[in-house]
Order: C-alpha cells, then sequence, then structure tokens
C-alpha cells in the first residue's frame, strides 16, 4: 500500500504540474544601484503644467533627486539614459482593471481569467498599480499577486477586489453578506464589489461590513442611485452618471431600470440642471469617488477609428476573427448606435462638472464590453478620452496616478514624480503633454525602481489574449486548441481520472502476480 499511496502522489505532480516559473528578469531592460535619467521632460502627476531638460536620479528604487538638467548632478557610477525627446511621468494607477477579458461578441458567459497575459499589458502601458474593482475568479488573481510580489512574474502592484456582490433570491440577508465578506477577505479582497441588481438594505449591509473590517467598496449600480449609495457610505462609484438610476424619474426602489431606457434619459439630461448639481454635491460632499471609464463607452458607440490596431498582434487567432467581425458589425450599425454618441458626450460634461465642483475622479481600462479593448491599450486611450473630455494632458495623467493614489492612501510613496518618492515611472517617446497620442508609445516602465522593456513584454503576450489562462500547462495546451473553457475541464479531470485508473490497474495486476509466485 505504501507504493500504491506514492504512486497516487505522484500522478497529480506529474499530470497537475504548475506552469514553470517566469523570473521577470526577461523582461528588465535596465537594474543598477543608480540610475540617471537626463534631459526628459517631466510630467510630475499634480496636473501642473510640463516642464522641460529635467535629471531624475533613481537609488534603491526611490527618486533621490529631479531638478533641471543643468543643475542637478548624475553621481559618479550611475548608469545614465540620456532622453532627450521623450517625457517621464508617474506610473499609472488604474482603478477599474480587471484581470478577465470579454470574448467578442461579449457575451457574459465568455469572459475569460487572463492573469498571466493582462498584467504584462498593463504594465507595459504603464499601469504600476491597479485595483481589479471585481473578479470571477479571486483564487487566480490572489496567485498572480503572489507571482508578481515574489518577482516570478511581471505585472503591477495589485489591489485585489472581491467578486460580484448580487441581490439575493429571497429576502435582503445581512448575515449572508458577511459570511461573502468574511470568505472574500480570507481569499484576499481589500475591496468589494457591488454589483447591478444589488439592493438597498444589501449594499448597506456591505458597507457596513467592509468599513467594520478597514476594508472599501466599489459600487457598478443600478437598482441603488447614487444619491442613495452616497448616504450609506459607498466608497467609489464605476464607470459614471450613465448608469446612476437616479437620473430616471420613473424608476422604482430597488429595480434596476431598463439599460436602453437608461442610456436614452442619459443622452438628453442636463448636466447643468438641479438633478445632476444636487447628485454631484452629495457625492462630493461625502467623499465618494467616481471611476472613469470612457474608452468602454467608446466603444459602445462604435466610433470610426476606435479599433486599436495593436490588437490584432495579442489576440489569439480564432479570437481575432471573432473580433474582427463584431467591430466590423458594429460599424455598419453605427447610426443606431448614435445614443451612446451621446451618452459618451454627457458622460464627459458629467466628469468635468465632478472635478470642478471638487470631486475626486479616477480611472480605469474596464476590458469588457464587446471584447473590443484589453489591458493597458484601453488605460491609454482613457487618457485620450479625459483630454477629449476638457481637461489638460497633465490632468488627465493626475487622474491617473495622483488621484487613485490618494484614494488608497498610498499617495506618500506613489502617484506623483517627487524626491522620497517610491521610482514608479515611465518613459515615453515623444511629448504628451503637446501631442497626448503620445502616451502610447511607451519605451521603458519602471516598478519600485526597476525598468522594465514595454515592446518585450507586449511581444511575449502576442497571439495569446482571449484564451482562457491556467496555471496548469497541460490544461493551458488544451485551451490553446480554443476548446471552450467547460471542455477543457472535462477533458483534464477525466483524462486525469483514466490515467489513475489505469495506474491502479497496472499496480493491482503486478501485485496479483506476486501473489501468485509466491504460491
Amino acid at each position: 500500500m505504501h507504493r500504491l499511496s506514492s504512486v497516487l502522489l505522484i500522478v497529480p505532480c506529474l499530470i497537475g504540474a504548475a506552469a514553470a516559473t517566469t523570473d521577470d528578469n526577461n523582461f528588465v531592460v535596465i537594474r543598477a544601484p543608480r540610475i540617471a535619467l537626463t534631459h526628459v521632460k517631466v510630467i510630475d502627476g499634480t496636473g501642473r503644467a510640463a516642464v522641460a531638460t529635467r535629471t531624475i536620479v533613481i537609488e534603491a528604487g526611490r527618486i533621490v533627486a529631479l531638478g533641471p538638467t543643468a543643475s542637478t548632478p548624475v553621481p559618479p557610477g550611475a548608469e545614465v539614459l540620456d532622453l532627450p525627446g521623450h517625457t517621464v511621468i508617474p506610473g499609472l494607477v488604474g482603478m477599474h482593471n480587471h484581470l478577465f477579458y470579454a470574448v467578442p461578441p461579449g457575451r457574459p458567459d465568455e469572459y475569460v481569467t487572463s492573469t498571466r497575459t493582462f498584467p504584462r499589458l498593463y504594465l507595459a502601458a504603464g499601469v504600476t498599480t491597479l485595483r481589479t474593482a471585481g473578479t470571477f475568479d479571486l483564487a487566480a488573481d490572489a496567485d498572480v499577486k503572489r507571482r508578481i510580489d515574489a518577482g516570478q512574474e511581471p505585472g503591477p502592484e495589485l489591489y485585489l477586489t472581491s467578486g460580484y456582490f448580487h441581490r439575493a433570491a429571497g429576502p435582503p440577508d445581512a448575515a449572508r453578506i458577511e459570511k461573502l465578506i468574511d470568505e472574500q477577505q480570507e481569499a484576499g479582497a481589500t475591496s468589494f464589489k457591488a454589483y447591478t441588481s444589488l439592493r438597498r438594505d444589501e449594499l448597506a449591509a456591505l458597507i457596513d461590513g467592509a468599513h467594520r473590517r478597514g476594508l472599501r467598496v466599489a459600487g457598478h449600480l443600478c437598482a441603488v442611485s447614487f444619491r442613495e449609495a452616497a448616504d450609506l457610505g459607498i466608497d467609489s462609484l464605476e464607470h459614471g452618471l450613465f448608469t446612476d438610476s437616479g437620473i430616471f424619474s420613473a424608476r422604482t426602489p430597488d429595480r434596476c431600470p431598463d439599460p436602453s431606457a437608461l442610456a436614452q434619459i442619459m443622452a438628453g439630461v442636463d448636466i447643468n440642471g438641479d438633478t445632476v448639481k444636487q447628485i454631484i454635491a452629495d457625492l462630493v460632499e461625502n467623499r465618494v469617488a467616481v471611476v472613469s471609464t470612457l474608452a468602454l463607452l467608446e466603444s459602445l458607440a462604435a466610433r470610426s477609428g476606435v479599433v486599436d490596431v495593436r490588437m490584432r498582434t495579442v489576440l489569439a487567432p480564432q479570437i481575432r476573427d471573432r473580433w474582427e467581425q463584431t467591430s466590423v458589425g458594429l460599424a455598419d450599425r453605427r447610426a443606431g448606435l448614435a445614443v451612446w454618441e451621446r451618452v459618451l458626450t454627457q458622460e464627459m460634461a458629467f466628469e468635468r462638472a465632478f472635478v470642478s465642483a471638487g470631486g475626486l475622479l479616477m480611472a480605469g481600462a474596464d476590458p469588457t464590453g464587446w471584447g473590443c479593448c484589453v489591458a493597458g491599450f484601453m488605460d491609454q486611450r482613457n487618457i485620450e478620452l479625459l483630454v477629449e473630455a476638457g481637461f489638460t494632458p497633465e490632468q488627465a495623467i493626475s487622474i491617473y496616478s495622483a488621484n487613485g493614489a490618494a484614494f488608497l492612501s498610498v499617495a506618500d510613496r506613489i502617484g506623483t514624480l517627487a524626491v522620497g518618492k517610491q521610482a514608479d515611472l515611465v518613459i515615453i517617446r515623444g511629448d504628451p503633454a503637446s501631442r497626448v497620442e503620445d502616451i502610447r508609445n511607451v519605451v521603458i516602465v519602471f516598478k519600485n525602481g526597476i525598468g522594465y522593456d514595454s515592446a518585450r513584454l507586449i511581444d511575449s503576450v502576442a497571439g495569446r489574449v482571449g484564451i482562457a489562462e491556467h496555471t496548469n500547462p497541460i490544461m493551458q495546451l488544451l485551451a490553446n486548441t480554443g476548446l471552450h473553457p467547460i471542455l477543457v475541464r472535462m477533458i483534464f479531470f477525466g483524462g486525469t481520472a483514466l490515467v489513475v485508473v489505469i495506474l491502479l490497474a497496472a499496480i493491482q495486476g503486478r501485485m496479483a502476480r506476486r501473489r501468485r509466485r509466491r504460491t
């Protein structure tokens, strides 16, 4: 029996071995005790105007000097990157950045875990810190966070959000919510995601339970209005005004209006009217942050030119075909989607008004929708759209860096470029302060003073986005064939069981032969 037990222990190791560790050194382009970046333009993340011809000195993972190149000495022995024609910005802080992808055409049952590809794409785009803002697989998110923290995988610093809190089938049940909070916190969540169907009493229980544990709640709401949520003490509201049922005069409490009806209302709402002014006032008074996801809205409007050509490189071939077909189909129906163009314009106006009133606006990729966009690329597009909304490039970058850091209570460490701060920064070829589209030209991303090659990170996921990701190499090989995730699991676990049965039969046969020889 000892030998049998040994074999049964070995089988899962052979068949279910985890994927080989990826050392993030494979993507490091510069790592040195002292590094000097000279002759760069600096956008420091405070919202102030960019300044030219600066030197940044990094030592032991922190910024130790930042000033005019002419008067900022380079320390002896420092590795120097002379970068005229380049701009340095703070590492971006993405506040709605999932680790899953909506496979085109974006059906709810076709979200695939992307914990290997998306962290690399986020980092490649300059996102050095992110909040996941909801997940379908918290265990997978927690696993990749451990790998990143251990230096086994490249990616941003992750703040994990729970799975989605939905309305219960029966009456509101505070005990059920408390139990879910405990389970999700134990699994690694530091914030919780309230979703559209959640009722006021359920949201109140979630917020109360989270706050008693020193944790926070993010809400993509519908059944509960923004003003109601603010009164309950919610911490952040996702996507913006177009999800607020409070603008719908005929709403039923604790019921989510039809989304198409809400879009029509949003398209016609007066952003300068009393209703919206009161919503903004309540959010600001209760210190509720808003998370902008303009690129997602733009994709719903099927704007001409919205498709990012870099998508073709990173998508898996079988997914790329579906993505192309969906994007062409939406383009053909653009006239019927005009309401979403108006919603986008209205949302931009709301975000400007919210910031003007003193509100904390943050931003994130939210790579969902119809599968239009992926991690990282969508963050960069969001910055471009914030500028289209009326913010300066410097203000847009501050929204995407300093504001997220302030919300996460780490502004003393990241979010802006200043002496003493952690060296999370992004080197960009060009000048996004005068041409915001240059935000896409990321060359090197520094995280904690270590420089990662952006192009190498993107190349490492070429042809892989959209395929379900597994730590198990055999399951990953099956997924790479394009099989549905359920089939992958059935084949893998069925195959594992078959191998165990065959091994057991072989062992029993061998033992039987030995017994016969003894007799």
